[in-house]
């Protein structure tokens, strides 16, 4: 493909995807395949020859899209927003035609200072303490991850590396060979006594942080609210101290994904602060609705973090992939990833090698997706768009308030709302979720509370989301309720029936028998 072929080839996918963003809400949200749908529909091998830009054109609606879930749709009302808008499509078409690779200042000085200063202009729209900012000189500041998995991961890490390194400190432990060397005991035999601390509400990127580090991840108790609490995460810091452990790491979920809860900053951060524990914030979701005022209190605390991180493209209309997190101390990550080979080694710079500050060593250009979104919105127009979105999960909320067979099953804060049928248990409200699916209408997933409660989760995805849609989505919900509680009823009484003639044969059977004896 040339340069004139590339660009009609570019024009027309251009309107594809117009035209796709501007439509998508008349696709059925969900597809109708089958697994290995797509074996049939393309050839088992690789072409020999080269095939034309038309047929692969002809291919997206005949191959791809009969397999896509419409994230984008305001139909889609499942797990919690991806960030969509013509923006930051637009920066990912730069970035990808410029093919940086940002291992470094020197590999790609503008794909790391541009990302320096748009983690700084976003950490100033949250309000985040100056030590988390780069320019305030203090030593913090805050890198793009892929998601807030990785960042989970690896503030674990840098937790675990200050740990043993404070702990050999403080036991002296340091000594030196006979050649004038200093040389520790093995690092090691430490490992099996760390512990961690996260409420059993946090995301199942937890469990798996604990997987690929070899390191315990204790789970505490959430309250009824779904809330970690100060007092409980300080009888288990207390409970590990004796049994001669060593807690070193606590997580807390500000909007965890089962029902937007949130952990007590307040409580939880004096309680590290006292232990020396390194307090992560994991605000993957909600952390975007702090940029509005209004919802900036649900961060208090956040001044007792070591690191804290939210996912832009969630919440923020910027694509994925684009998690941002900040860390109070730099060196705590770069500690613990740096590694610098010949061929890498670049003369000193004041300028972050943000190499060191993930685990993955080539960087796409992401802060141009950023840069593009806050400069082409405004703060005033993400502020706009996330009082969209929360407005429209209250209309919901009020529209399941009004149906007295429905009950609102957790506080109503951002744009999720968690709703059950009251009188029924959880297969019904499992029944009735599997319903709705199936119509292929909306779509929605489901989540457990701390007390073994299982709700419906509607979420607000779209940004083309509109009060239209989300009165569809009740009349959707009503309508399988209606069908469902009528078919579970006439079941409940045809086995009311059939026990009551059961009953009644086993007694005519014993009053025969009787009379026969």
């Amino acid at each position: 493909m040339g340069p004139e072929e590339f660009r009609r080839a570019a024009h027309q996918l251009i309107d594809y995807v117009a035209d796709y963003q501007e439509t998508v809400r008349s696709r059925p949200v969900t597809p109708d395949v089958r697994p290995g749908y797509m074996r049939r529909l393309v050839p088992a091998a690789a072409p020999e020859q080269a095939e034309s830009w038309p047929d692969v054109m002809a291919d997206i609606e005949r191959v791809i899209m009969p397999g896509m879930s419409h994230w984008h749709s305001p139909q889609f009302h499942a797990y919690y927003p991806v960030g969509n808008s013509y923006p930051a499509l637009l920066a990912d078409i730069l970035s990808d035609a410029i093919g940086c690779v940002g291992i470094s200042w020197a590999s790609a000085p503008a794909c790391t200072e541009l990302e320096v200063i748009m983690m700084d202009w976003l950490g100033q729209l949250l309000r985040l303490p100056e030590e988390f900012l780069f320019s305030a000189g203090r030593g913090g500041g805050g890198v793009i991850q892929g998601s807030a998995c990785e960042s989970t991961l690896i503030t674990l890490l840098a937790a675990r590396s200050c740990k043993v390194n404070q702990v050999l400190r403080a036991d002296g432990v340091a000594c030196e060979d006979h050649d004038g060397v200093a040389v520790t005991p093995d690092r090691a035999a430490l490992l099996p006594r760390l512990v961690a601390f996260a409420s059993d509400q946090a995301h199942s990127s937890v469990a798996r942080a604990s997987l690929l580090s070899g390191l315990r991840i204790r789970t505490l108790p959430s309250d009824d609210a779904a809330s970690l609490r100060g007092p409980t995460l300080r009888r288990a810091v207390e409970e590990e101290i004796q049994a001669g452990n060593i807690p070193f790491f606590v997580l807390a979920a500000i909007g965890t994904t089962a029902s937007c809860a949130f952990d007590n900053l307040p409580e939880l951060g004096p309680v590290c602060e006292r232990y020396g524990l390194w307090l992560h914030i994991d605000a993957a979701y909600a952390g975007a609705a702090c940029i509005c005022p209004e919802f900036r209190p649900l961060l208090n605390g956040l001044e007792y973090a070591s690191s804290f991180n939210f996912n832009p493209h969630k919440f923020m209309l910027t694509n994925l992939d684009c998690s941002a997190l900040w860390v109070r101390r730099s060196r705590d990550l770069t500690d613990v990833f740096e590694v610098n080979p010949l061929f890498l080694k670049t003369p000193a710079s004041d300028m972050p090698s943000y190499r060191h500050w993930a685990i993955q060593l080539s960087r796409r250009f992401r802060a141009l997706k950023l840069w593009f979104v806050m400069r082409l919105y405004g703060a005033e127009g993400l502020r706009a768009h996330v009082r969209r979105q929360v407005a429209l999960a209250k209309e919901f909320e009020g529209l399941v308030r009004a149906d007295p067979r429905f009950e609102i099953a957790a506080p109503v804060t951002l744009g999720l709302v968690c709703f059950r049928l009251k009188r029924y248990g959880n297969m019904i409200n499992d029944h009735l979720l599997s319903r709705i699916n199936g119509a292929r209408r909306i779509h929605m997933v489901p989540s457990m509370l701390p007390n073994e409660t299982y709700v419906i989760r509607f979420v607000v995805c779209s940004r083309y989301t509109e009060s239209r849609d989300v009165q569809l989505a009740w009349r959707e919900v009503q309508r399988h309720t209606d069908e469902l509680l009528s078919s579970t009823e006439v079941l409940s009484r045809a086995k009311m029936l059939w026990g009551s003639v059961r009953a009644a044969s086993i007694g005519l059977r014993l009053f025969h028998s009787w009379h026969s004896v």
